[in-house]
């Protein structure tokens, strides 16, 4: 019995080898961006400045544009009691885009109120300025991302056939071997393409959703300034 076990075992143990020696070995990460060359370099600098953008204006635009749900509602009480001085003091102690808006606004109390909506206008463009700030380069990098793996493609396959017509050895193992590693360029151009584009798009959204916010309020602002009223908070 020992003797006819033996055999067995050496048979397990020479399938496991040769199986072990036919399975193809894994691409790991860190490989596929050695193989795809020079061009890898700008397109990993594009990817780290599309995320620093991305996170960098996502929690000054989450910062700036919080506002407290009763923020305008305390405004038109405080304007339409006449406590002028009161309602710029909340709305400076904001330290939002949107107080500083009203802080503007409240300050021109008493000015016509064509140059009241005008002062809103103009702050409030200021102030999505500033959340855009940046925001331009993710456009940016979204277009020249993939731009720059497609060239890192096509310069490899270049070389590829530079390489057969000199050695006049067409194979397909040299072929795809060396297209596959070219074409590691594109995914990554393309990988980093979509996150700027994701990325810009998201922001403006947020940008969108306060800019929204801000018309409302401004509508609301101004048609307490036009009420007919006695009360200190008049216009001219």
């Amino acid at each position: 019995m020992l003797l006819l076990q033996v055999p067995a075992v050496d048979s397990t143990a020479s399938l496991s080898a040769t199986t072990a020696a036919t399975q193809p070995q894994q691409l790991q990460l860190l490989d596929l961006v050695a193989k795809g060359g020079w061009v890898m370099i700008p397109i990993a600098f594009l990817f780290f400045c599309s995320l620093y953008l991305i996170f960098e204006r996502f929690f000054v635009i989450r910062a700036q544009t919080k506002a407290d749900d009763n923020f305008i509602d305390n405004i038109r009480d405080m304007v339409a009691q006449g406590n002028i001085k009161s309602a710029e003091s909340f709305a400076k102690n904001q330290r939002t885009a949107m107080g500083r808006v009203f802080e503007k606004a409240i300050g021109r109390i008493g000015s016509p109120i064509r140059e009241i909506e005008s002062t809103v206008e103009t702050v409030g463009q200021i102030e999505l300025s500033r959340l855009e700030r940046n925001m331009g380069y993710l456009g940016i990098i979204a277009g020249i991302a993939p731009m720059l793996g497609f060239i890192g493609t096509i310069s490899g396959i270049i070389r590829i056939f530079y390489d057969i017509s000199l050695t006049d050895n067409i194979s397909v193992g040299i072929i795809a071997g060396g297209l596959y590693e070219k074409m590691i360029t594109s995914g990554a151009g393309l990988i980093v393409g979509v996150i700027s584009y994701t990325g810009y798009h998201l922001l403006n959204m947020m940008i969108e959703r306060f800019t929204l916010a801000l018309e409302m309020n401004a509508f609301e602002f101004i048609e307490v300034l036009q009420k007919p009223t006695n009360e200190p908070a008049r216009v001219r």
